[in-house]
């Protein structure tokens, strides 16, 4: 039986609108993705995704000055492989859906549907659509169609092919994907049962190749009369550049069993039960198994912000990635961590161009948006500007060494990015005298705030580069030979040391908080009061100018840095959190992760669940009014964050593995599964006690609601 927590179904969801459970149901395996659609009458958002599958048009400037972005990259809407053409014996066509549930088995990652479909005499039948993707084989999803009569008793004839399609929008929300109109479709193999489809991309010059295989000729007729009717459809999706086999496919019953073996061995790896909830236990399930199924596993490809159930964000990797989704891999699933770093060590070339065209001497900057590693987005305030990305990328490096000890992976891809985006600030950025001190501080910058740009020394990002700069010199010390060979020289440590030092982070006495930058609480604040609910987000309502002229974030930005350091006083910290929380409008989905993470760690209790309730639910309840355009892969990742390192309490601080129980006043019991250093730990938190067990690996020292022990298996 499988319990509700790993199971969604229609009636947990409050919408029905077709987009919007095409995102929902979405199934995926990291490298492709397909749309919950309805088989008979699909939406215009209906389709399949493949991780990295892009198109290139000109971004066209009114105005272009040296170093702006030239090309949008725009992720492929493919062809839907659920649709399905069914016939009368009239030849017919039956044409209209009646969807009768739906229901998700994240136990073991397959998706059932069922509809009523009538024809134009009102005539109806039944179909059973049952989805599964194969996890280890990426290639591959199996399809299995059911079709039985209602009171129809004639003859059917069933069409199942590739449709050609654009992907088209027509919207002026910069979170939506953009017209593509320049693709090819090229007709590969047809025959009886077995089907190939070539998609080019004129301008960047990519191929795909989708197929069909059927277990029946479907160029045949059937009766309905005594017997329903079931059929295999084995859909192929090729990796980009490559052609495909259809020598060996799969059956359905490989694929689902594979399917299953995954996902249990997800779970069992990457488990949190809530004892207390069962709505949030549910929805805290569904984000990680989206999660898992949205991340690129091969180096090459990172994760979208819509992962892959949909297009929005035109299927751009961000720092999103590093900051919300690599802490639950490193923790749960190292090799798909330490996959999405590769990808960023595989793009580094085009970093270390982009930094040249930022007058930039040495060193790599990252891109904002972006898929192949150049830069994709056209509003430099908001992007190009946002430097921050660099050391979030250091950041995840840290992160994933400090919880794996892969001394290798440093050697191989860590410490050569961490060392040249350390160079980068030190390029970037340059002395000033500040009250008679010399002080290292970096100009014209956007903190992760984004309602707030081009501004100096903005607190999260000169935190954020003074870490960048200490693990460098970190990692140099513990490997020589290797920055050696990365031709790293003692007055380049000197350097790192000197700079990191003289990094200027904003302080307001008065106030005794972190100034968010140099100017920041020199603004007036947002009037809030006199703002309509229906003008948010407030970027969709308000020219970029009028925002920048006040103190209003869109999501967490100095509390961020707060976050992930822990280096302030609680006194500091609850003045901090007071101040910030008030003047954050949460026009982010990212936000409130964060805020619910610290607000535990305060001992707010009721705030940090307010805040949980909405981050886990985010897609569940349609928080942000577009989940239709795909799922916020992001915040299925803070939700994450925010139980695991706020009701949680894990952290890492010199060495150890910290727990700290802050626990819902309303949970009876939490239970958590990370793995740490080589050993899968299972943490059980009640009101009234914190028991860790060792399911594999050798015994550890933690400490737990500030005691030090010991834990043996």
């Amino acid at each position: 039986m499988i319990k509700l927590s790993k199971m969604l179904r229609l009636d947990d969801l409050k919408s029905t609108q077709p987009e919007y459970l095409e995102s929902i149901f979405s199934i995926a395996n990291g490298h492709l993705g397909i749309r919950a659609s309805d088989p008979i009458s699909p939406s215009d958002n209906a389709g399949t995704i493949v991780n990295g599958f892009y198109e290139e048009s000109n971004i066209i400037y009114g105005e272009k000055a040296y170093g702006y972005a030239e090309k949008n990259q725009t992720i492929v809407k493919l062809p839907d492989l659920r649709q399905i053409e069914i016939y009368d014996e009239n030849d017919d066509k039956f044409i209209h859906t009646q969807l009768q549930d739906m229901k998700l088995d994240m136990a073991q990652g397959i998706l059932h549907s069922t509809y009523k479909i009538s024809n134009a005499k009102n005539e109806f039948i039944n179909l059973e659509l049952t989805g599964v993707v194969n996890q280890e084989k990426s290639q591959f999803i199996g399809l299995r169609y059911k079709i039985s009569s209602d009171d129809y008793k004639g003859k059917i004839r069933l069409v199942q092919d590739m449709k050609f399609g654009e992907t088209a929008q027509d919207s002026d929300d910069p979170r939506k994907s953009r017209e593509i109109t320049t693709l090819q479709y090229d007709n590969v193999l047809t025959s009886q049962n077995q089907n190939v489809l070539r998609i080019t991309t004129e301008n960047s010059q990519l191929f795909i190749e989708m197929g069909l295989t059927t277990d029946k000729n479907l160029k045949q007729t059937f009766s309905l009369a005594n017997t329903p009717i079931t059929f295999d459809v084995i859909a192929a999706v090729g990796n980009i550049n490559q052609e495909i086999s259809l020598d060996n496919v799969p059956t359905f019953e490989e694929i689902e069993l594979e399917s299953k073996h995954f996902w249990k061995n997800f779970w069992n790896q990457s488990e949190v039960k809530i004892d207390g909830d069962d709505q949030l236990d549910q929805a805290i399930h569904f984000n990680l198994y989206q999660l898992e199924s949205s991340a690129g596993r091969d180096g090459k490809t990172n994760i979208s912000a819509k992962g892959l159930s949909g297009v929005g964000y035109e299927g751009h990797y961000f720092w999103d990635t590093e900051m919300y989704m690599s802490p639950f891999f490193a923790y749960t699933n190292p090799k798909i961590a330490a996959d999405l770093i590769a990808y960023r060590y595989n793009i580094l070339p085009e970093a270390k161009k982009r930094a040249r065209t930022l007058g930039v001497k040495d060193g790599a900057l990252f891109t904002w948006r972006t898929i192949n590693g150049k830069e994709a987005s056209a509003y430099y305030p908001a992007s190009t500007a946002q430097y921050h990305i660099d050391a979030d990328i250091a950041y995840s490096i840290y992160r994933y060494y400090n919880v794996t000890n892969d001394d290798q992976l440093i050697k191989k891809y860590g410490l050569e990015i961490v060392l040249e985006t350390a160079r980068f600030w030190t390029n970037f950025g340059s002395f000033t005298k500040i009250d008679g001190q010399q002080k290292f501080c970096f100009f014209d910058v956007t903190g992760p705030d984004e309602y707030s740009a081009i501004v100096n020394n903005n607190y999260y990002t000169n935190r954020m580069a003074k870490f960048n700069l200490t693990f460098a010199i970190e990692l140099i010390e513990k490997f020589p030979e290797k920055a050696q060979q990365l031709g790293v020289s003692e007055d380049e440590i000197k350097e790192f040391t000197t700079i990191r030092d003289a990094i200027l982070l904003p302080f307001d006495k008065e106030k005794g908080i972190n100034e968010q930058d140099d100017s920041y609480f020199k603004k007036p604040i947002w009037p809030f009061e006199q703002t309509p609910k229906e003008s948010y987000p407030l970027l969709l309502h308000y020219h970029p100018l009028t925002i920048y002229r006040y103190q209003v974030d869109k999501q967490a930005d100095t509390l961020f840095a707060d976050f992930l350091f822990d280096d302030i006083s609680k006194d500091q910290l609850v003045k901090e959190f007071d101040y910030y929380e008030n003047i954050t409008t949460h026009d982010s989905s990212l936000s409130r992760s964060i805020f619910s993470a610290l607000a535990a760690r305060l001992g707010l209790k009721d705030k940090a669940y307010s805040y949980f309730i909405a981050t886990a639910k985010t897609d569940l309840i349609d928080l942000q009014g577009n989940t239709n355009d795909g799922l916020h892969i992001a915040n299925l990742g803070g939700s994450w964050v925010a139980i695991v390192s706020g009701f949680g309490g894990i952290q890492i601080k010199d060495g150890l593995l910290y727990i700290q129980n802050n626990l819902p006043k309303l949970w009876n019991k939490l239970t958590i599964r990370i793995q740490y250093q080589g050993r899968l730990l299972n943490i059980e938190y009640t009101q009234n006690n914190t028991k860790v067990t060792i399911i594999s690996g050798d015994p550890i020292n933690i400490v737990v609601n500030g005691v030090k022990s010991t834990v043996e298996k």
